[in-house]
């Protein structure tokens, strides 16, 4: 199993429902395929740098999991699938990229609990 990073962008004219929905999806597709989600953020609404698909705007969530590599193409064709999700990209972490994500999850959490 390698680890993975997904950071997907979601139409901005869906519901706080239909966006929970949307991840439920993605995140179902992951553990029925015996893989594990070891962390997501929602990054909410952000601005895009270009439009895509006539859209200014859209709802930005990452996803870590664990999933083996002969499955992240069918991955790919879930996000296809789904006309609620307009952009995605999915890289493969190495050992410092994994180093770097659990500082940063840290720094996160860090700065949650100071609130």
């Amino acid at each position: 199993m390698n680890t993975y990073e997904t950071v997907f962008i979601m139409n901005p004219v869906l519901s706080e429902d239909q966006i929970k929905e949307t991840v439920k999806k993605i995140i179902g597709y992951i553990k029925t395929n015996k893989g594990n989600v070891t962390h997501e953020e929602n990054w909410g609404l952000k601005k895009l740098k270009y439009t895509i698909q006539k859209k200014k705007t859209g709802f930005y969530y990452l996803l870590e999991f664990q999933l083996d590599g002969e499955l992240i193409n069918d991955l790919e064709v879930e996000f296809k699938r789904d006309e609620r999700i307009i952009r995605w990209q999915t890289v493969r972490l190495d050992k410092f990229a994994l180093e770097y994500a659990e500082r940063r999850r840290k720094k996160l959490s860090a700065n949650a609990k100071e609130k």
